[in-house]
């Protein structure tokens, strides 16, 4: 990876002629749109501007190839910076979405189970007793995950408090830049429906695809990994892109100058004038 991609703002790289063709290839008709996405989302997260913005396309890349939104208000996908870079982490929402693509599943849902909700609970069979009726305080201590598909099947999971805290602790890396310290509920809910989908479900391409980005959702990757299939020629792309941004970057230096010449004669001539 070329380290001075750190510099280019993501502005600036969706107007790359070799990043716009890219970004088309996929989303033809809607890649402008997707294009700007892009740079409101950096512009409302500045940690995101910090990280190398070649890697924020990529992320967002991830997203558009399963056809997600990359609204971080949406809650699909979220694009996480960590360790200098970006990553795509899918949403509990995202999992659902490409489940009822799949055409395969009846119904499905994730739930927060508070305190006196769950009135029993059987690990062997799976059985959940969970009434919300039963309510004694807003305590969260658990999640339950559920689906049904067309053919009769239906499978559920219940995760402990104590089990989710375990999991983000092994997995987050990314300390306050993560979902999990910003919408907790929500990846406990994803965290639920992704094992008992990738244990459980029949998995669609987008299913397995959307799990197996995931599962490496805090490891650092090169924008030259192969998984990204339209970042193939990506070594000169970065060439590309550096050599233009330094080379409008002097181009500006220079008019700049010359701008402050033309004021400074400007003035000069004035003051002779007077």
């Amino acid at each position: 990876m070329n380290n001075q991609l750190a510099k280019v703002p993501v502005k600036q790289l969706v107007q790359n002629d070799k990043v716009k063709g890219m970004i088309a290839n996929v989303l033809h008709e809607r890649a402008p749109q997707f294009a700007t996405s892009i740079v409101s989302i950096v512009n409302s997260n500045r940690s995101l501007a910090n990280v190398d913005q070649m890697s924020v396309i990529q992320s967002a890349m991830v997203a558009a190839t399963l056809d997600l939104p990359i609204d971080q208000n949406l809650g699909y996908v979220w694009l996480v910076p960590y360790k200098g870079k970006a990553q795509a982490q899918i949403g509990y929402k995202g999992y659902i979405q490409l489940a009822q693509r799949s055409g395969q599943y009846r119904a499905m849902n994730a739930v927060t189970v508070h305190e006196g909700e769950l009135t029993s609970w059987n690990p062997l069979t799976e059985e959940v007793g969970f009434d919300p009726t039963k309510r004694v305080s807003d305590a969260v201590i658990g999640y339950i995950g559920y689906f049904k598909l067309l053919n009769g099947f239906e499978k559920t999971v219940y995760w402990t408090r104590e089990q989710i805290e375990a999991h983000r602790q092994r997995f987050s890396k990314a300390g306050g830049n993560s979902p999990w310290a910003t919408d907790f509920d929500a990846m406990a809910k994803k965290t639920v429906l992704k094992d008992l989908l990738t244990k459980w479900g029949p998995m669609s391409t987008q299913l397995a695809e959307a799990a197996a980005k995931d599962e490496a959702e805090l490891e650092p990757t090169s924008i030259d990994a192969d998984e990204v299939e339209i970042f193939d020629d990506t070594s000169e792309t970065t060439e590309d892109i550096v050599k233009g941004f330094e080379e409008a970057q002097k181009r500006k230096s220079v008019e700049d100058g010359k701008e402050t010449d033309t004021q400074s004669n400007e003035e000069t001539e004035q003051g002779q004038l007077l």
